[in-house]
C-alpha cells in the first residue's frame, strides 16, 4: 500500500477515530481496571490484567476478574495489608504459563513497590527525571520489581527491554496509564511520563499492518522493531504517536487488513 505521508496520516486518523470508542472496552482487558475509581486500585488492576493479556480475550478477562475477586475487589488495600496466609488462595491460579507461584510473587513485589518505592507511578516515572523515556522506565521497573527474592521462573513474565523484548503488554499498560484519552478508554492517570514518551504495544497484528503500511521494515517483533515503528508514528503525531495503536490493532483484528 503506497501512500504519501499526508495520505497515511489521514487514513490512520480515520481508523483511530473509528476504533477509539467506548465499545472497544466491551471485549478488551481494559474493562478490568475500568471497574475501579481509586487511582491505586486502577493501576494495580491494570498492571495485573495487562500481565496476563495473552491468549483468548474472554479467558484473559475471566482470569483477571478472578484475581480481583481474590483481592476482595480492593487491590490496593489488599496489597498493603496482605499477610502470607492471605496469599494461599492464589496458589491455585493458572493462566497459560503464569501460575500460582508467579501470582504470589507478583503480589509480594507490588507490596514492596507500594510500601518502599512510593507506588507504580513513582517507579515508572523515575527515569524521566534523568531524561529517559518509556524504554528506560520499563528497564528501571523490572529492576525494582525483581529486587526482592523471587522464583527465577517468574522473570519471564516481566519483559526485559535490555534483552530486546518488545514488551507488548507493559507498553499497553503504560498506554492505559499515561495517554490522556477524552474518549473514555485510556485513563491518563500518570503525570510522570507523557504520551510522547510512549512506545507502541507491538504484536503480531500491529506488526503485520505496520509492515503493509510501510511503517516498519524489520522482520522480527522485538524492541528494535518497536523503536522503528514508534519513530514512524512520531512522524505522524509527535505528541501522541501511540494513539495509532487503536488504528493498527483495529485494522489487524477487525478488518484483517
Amino acid at each position: 500500500m503506497n501512500l504519501s505521508s499526508s495520505e497515511l496520516k489521514s487514513f490512520l486518523d480515520e481508523k483511530y477515530d473509528l476504533y477509539n470508542r467506548e465499545t472497544f472496552i466491551e471485549t478488551d482487558p481494559i474493562q478490568i481496571p475500568k471497574a475501579f475509581s481509586k487511582k491505586e486500585d486502577i493501576e494495580i488492576a491494570a498492571f495485573l490484567a495487562a500481565t496476563i493479556a495473552w491468549g483468548q480475550r474472554p479467558t484473559i478477562i475471566r482470569n483477571a476478574k478472578k484475581l480481583m475477586q481474590w483481592m476482595d475487589e480492593a487491590p490496593h488495600d489488599f496489597i498493603m495489608n496482605a499477610k502470607n496466609s492471605d496469599l494461599d488462595i492464589f496458589a491455585g491460579f493458572k493462566h497459560r504459563t503464569f501460575n500460582g507461584e508467579d501470582a504470589i510473587f507478583f503480589i509480594k513485589a507490588l507490596q514492596n513497590i507500594y510500601k518502599n518505592h512510593k507506588g507504580l507511578e513513582a517507579v515508572f516515572s523515575k527515569p524521566k527525571i534523568g531524561g529517559g523515556d518509556a524504554k528506560d522506565a520499563l528497564a528501571h521497573f523490572r529492576k525494582i520489581f525483581f529486587s526482592i527474592d523471587h522464583p527465577e521462573r517468574t522473570e519471564k513474565h516481566v519483559s526485559n527491554v535490555l534483552k530486546k523484548s518488545s514488551a507488548k503488554r507493559l507498553n499497553m499498560f503504560l498506554r492505559w496509564m499515561v495517554r490522556k484519552d477524552y474518549r473514555g478508554i485510556d485513563f491518563g492517570l500518570w503525570q510522570g511520563l507523557t504520551p510522547a514518551d510512549l512506545y507502541l504495544p507491538l504484536d503480531v497484528h500491529t506488526g503485520r499492518v505496520g509492515r503493509k503500511l510501510g511503517l516498519l521494515n524489520r522482520k522480527q517483533d522485538d524492541w528494535p522493531a518497536v523503536d522503528e515503528i514508534t519513530r514512524s508514528l512520531r512522524q505522524l503525531d509527535p505528541n501522541d504517536p501511540i494513539k495509532y495503536d487503536f488504528a493498527l490493532f483495529g485494522l489487524g483484528i477487525f478488518e484483517k487488513f
